[in-house]
């Protein structure tokens, strides 16, 4: 039988407020353990929560960011259940009256287009952090585990995805989407590897054509975009199997095992009334003003679609280049940045940015904001070019050591003596020893083969090692063959 997957993801973005959600501790990352807290985020006995208005703004912006119904009253509701990081037992979340509903995602796949449907975005506190000591860093084997009381009380924003996602790759850029949006909107640094960005995922199959939902496993443990994609394709074939052996699926949440590149069973999934949500009674509904939601609305900067298409518009890029720029608010920012102090094409300074460059960075798994390489490096490699100092086979050469040690390409050049012989003189007697010494290569390309003239320009450029200007090179070959 053939079968479609249904996905939807819940994406929860720590908030980048500088107190904590309902008291004044720090949210600073990487302070000593259990230092910022306080009764409150303790949940010691007596202590009361007041909501961080930054947050709810937050939050506000996202929703009006990506299309949704902000709503006018809502409420904190508590979510009860038990677990050593969380010391009150129980989290102030939201259940039936969230900020945001029914927005979505637009994402622009190879070859379509989708729009991906957004349930609801909540606002909740987060969790404390348990490390667990021993064993693979996993509660199953550990020697005993830790806890943190640091992250419990940080402000954080839950993303529901409408079951709209039909493959492993269109939950990658759905989710790679959402964090450009937020970077954008200076919510949240959305880092996976700081843990303030994480995805959860829900997947069940079915079959092609069916309407009915299959059961649905959630996946946990999926700390880049590269673990969303490979987590889901496994369990996707996992179901997929165990269907077709005649085994029943049944509702539970896994965890994706980076190592061994597959899920195991965490739990069986609990249920909406297994948490007994009920209205907080230390916090008060809100209720906003419409006009107050507006001036919201009128802070939202500039977001990626709309930056893609002044980049097409104003500097000429072909979708496809504009699309990647704007991935990241800092690679759009790079860009745009090398265009202001550039006079030539726009087009080459993003073939570097999204070749030679973006292959560095992925090799070293860095942000562009992360490299020693700068937009000025990048202006001064393509004014070198422009002005016949070196050609682009020298710019190749040389950008490995600025990108590793942040070099501007002019002093690179004068230290290796690359500069690009550009001399009619020089390069005329360059080519009358290559004709002299490829006798019957000259012979055959005046019989019509005109591969033969790609060799001698080859062997010109050998003898060069490269600095020879090719233009040139090519414009004195013909003339004196």
């Amino acid at each position: 039988m053939e079968y479609e997957s249904v996905i939807g993801l819940e994406i929860h973005v720590e908030l980048d407020t500088e107190s904590k959600m309902f008291c004044n501790c720090s949210t600073r990352f990487g302070e000593e353990p259990n230092t910022q807290t306080c009764p409150v985020c303790l949940g010691l006995p007596g202590s009361l929560p007041v909501a961080n208005e930054k947050a709810i703004e937050y939050v506000i912006k996202s929703g009006l960011a990506i299309g949704c119904d902000i709503s006018l009253y809502s409420q904190f509701h508590r979510k009860n259940y038990f677990y050593p990081d969380m010391p009150k037992n129980y989290q102030i979340s939201q259940y039936d009256l969230p900020l945001c509903i029914n927005g979505h995602v637009d994402l622009d796949m190879d070859d379509y287009e989708t729009r991906i449907g957004v349930t609801r975005i909540h606002l909740e506190e987060d969790t404390g952090k348990l490390i667990h000591v021993g064993g693979a860093g996993r509660i199953a084997g550990a020697e005993y585990s830790l806890v943190d009381f640091n992250r419990a009380g940080v402000p954080l924003m839950e993303i529901v995805s409408e079951p709209d996602i039909r493959t492993p790759e269109e939950a990658k850029v759905y989710a790679q989407k959402l964090r450009a949006i937020l970077i954008s909107l200076g919510v949240s640094d959305c880092s996976m590897e700081k843990g303030s960005m994480r995805v959860d995922a829900n997947v069940s199959i079915r079959p092609k054509g069916s309407t009915e939902f299959g059961v649905k496993t959630e996946l946990k443990n999926l700390n880049s975009f590269r673990s969303l994609q490979r987590a889901l394709t496994y369990e996707i074939e996992r179901q997929k199997k165990a269907l077709e052996e005649g085994e029943v699926i049944v509702q539970e949440t896994r965890h994706w095992d980076e190592s061994k590149n597959r899920t195991s069973i965490l739990r069986t999934k609990e249920y909406a009334h297994d948490y007994r949500y009920f209205p907080d009674p230390d916090l008060v509904p809100m209720q906003f003003d419409s006009s107050w939601i507006e001036s919201l609305k009128a802070e939202i900067p500039e977001l990626p679609d709309e930056r893609k298409q002044r980049f097409i518009r104003r500097f000429g890029l072909p979708a496809h280049d504009a699309n990647l720029l704007t991935a990241t608010k800092a690679m759009g920012d790079f860009f745009e940045e090398a265009v202001s102090i550039y006079a030539g094409d726009p087009k080459a300074i993003s073939n570097w940015i999204l070749g030679d460059l973006s292959y560095y960075l992925n090799t070293e798994n860095l942000e562009i904001d992360e490299s020693a390489i700068t937009p000025k490096h990048i202006v001064e490699m393509l004014k070198l070019i422009d002005n016949g100092t070196i050609s682009g086979k020298i710019a190749k050469e040389i950008f490995p050591e600025m990108f590793e040690t942040g070099k501007m390409p002019q002093a690179i050049v004068e230290e290796r003596g690359m500069t690009q012989i550009s001399g009619e003189d020089e390069i005329a007697k360059i080519i009358d020893t290559v004709l002299a010494e490829n006798a019957a290569v000259v012979q055959e390309y005046r019989e019509g083969k005109e591969r033969a003239f790609g060799f001698l320009v080859g062997q010109a450029m050998r003898l060069t090692k490269g600095r020879a200007n090719p233009q040139l090179v090519n414009k004195l070959l013909r003339e004196k063959l």
